[in-house]
């Protein structure tokens, strides 16, 4: 009799768990937008889930190449989770991309006399044949001088304004060189446009993760 009841009670649990389950990834089915998975997950609070990006010239893994070659709406089960993890394609796109280079120098750190010395002479060198990336080295005053001054693939909003202003604007192409000043902020360029603008693929997906029931 108990081995019965038990049995009842197993299988009671196991069908709630399908249940909530299919009701679940309903739900999933059922996004369309952006909109749509916030107010999901604003709905289903224990869940954990959020919008991510990628981007086809920045991820490379297995699964951003899984998700590229899915159309807007595709949903993706990952068994190998420790938790029920699923993805849910929302918005397939392609962002004007573009890349540059600068060196930074610090208005705080010198004045402005030997500041403009010393992008004459960078300048000067790299119209000389000297690579961007030893002149970087060798000036920037900021975290980008460890990677040669290379800032990757960047579109609007990545940079400062008055940068972004000028790297956009169509005035400039590949291995271009030119100066930028943000004196409010005592911060002054040198930039190098290393690649013009090019549209990037980009997807963008509802990942959400919940306890295995």
């Amino acid at each position: 009799m108990f081995k019965t009841l038990l049995f009842a009670a197993c299988s009671l649990t196991a069908s709630y768990s399908f249940s909530q389950a299919d009701l679940f990834e309903k739900s999933l089915d059922s996004i369309q937008t952006e909109t749509d998975a916030q107010q999901f997950l604003e709905k289903n609070k224990s869940a954990k889930g959020k919008v991510i990006t990628f981007n086809k010239e920045k991820h490379h893994t297995r699964l951003a190449k899984e998700l590229f070659s899915m159309s807007v709406g595709g949903k993706k089960f990952d068994k190998n989770s420790p938790q029920r993890t699923y993805y849910k394609v929302i918005d397939k796109t392609s962002t004007p991309y573009y890349k540059a280079s600068c060196i930074y120098l610090d208005g705080n750190e010198t004045d402005l006399n030997q500041i403009n010395a010393t992008r004459n002479n960078i300048i000067s060198k790299y119209n000389k044949g000297f690579k961007f990336s030893d002149l970087a080295r060798m000036y920037s005053m900021d975290q980008t001088a460890k990677k040669g001054g290379d800032l990757g693939w960047v579109t609007q909003g990545d940079l400062p304004i008055d940068i972004e202003t000028q790297l956009f604007s169509g005035d400039y192409h590949t291995n271009d060189i030119f100066t930028v000043d943000i004196p409010e902020q005592e911060a002054y360029y040198v930039v190098v446009l290393t690649q013009d603008r090019k549209l990037i693929e980009e997807v963008k997906v509802l990942k959400v993760t919940e306890p295995r029931l």
